[in-house]
């Protein structure tokens, strides 16, 4: 199985330690496309070594070849909304976390308010990685 997951990168790096630890988890279970989305080394400002062209088109062959998508959602970003909203309109199955004791941001209703989105409020990663675990064997 493979798997897109999506967390923030341009629209700020402070949840970037979640991200690598979820995807490690993740990644010992099935495929992660995007595993640099974890990576401590790209910050705010993104790859350095590809055009956004190219990284748009990138991600989007990995969105379209992807089993189902992961994204954690609580540090808002505009191209995380943007794979969601095209991982919907593709058919693939969606897993949104969002952190509940999170006083960074209130989750958008765009995102709640989907019923095609299995969203999940964890209070700590474990709680994150048992949902995942959920999400990924009913897509067995």
């Amino acid at each position: 199985m493979k798997v897109y997951f999506a967390g923030s990168i341009r629209g700020g790096r402070k949840d970037q330690n979640k991200y690598h630890e979820l995807i490690l988890f993740l990644s010992s279970k099935v495929e992660v496309l995007t595993e640099h989305v974890g990576d401590t080394g790209i910050e705010e400002i993104g790859e350095q070594d590809l055009s956004d062209k190219e990284i748009y088109q990138r991600d989007l062959e990995w969105l379209e070849s992807a089993d189902a998508v992961i994204a954690e959602v609580t540090n808002p970003s505009l191209g995380v909304g943007y794979e969601l909203g095209m991982a919907e309109k593709l058919g693939k199955p969606i897993l949104c976390l969002y952190e509940e004791s999170s006083k960074k941001s209130k989750l958008s209703a765009m995102v709640s308010g989907n019923l095609k989105f299995r969203t999940f409020h964890y209070h700590d990663l474990d709680h994150a990685k048992e949902e995942i675990l959920s999400f990924i064997n009913s897509l067995s």
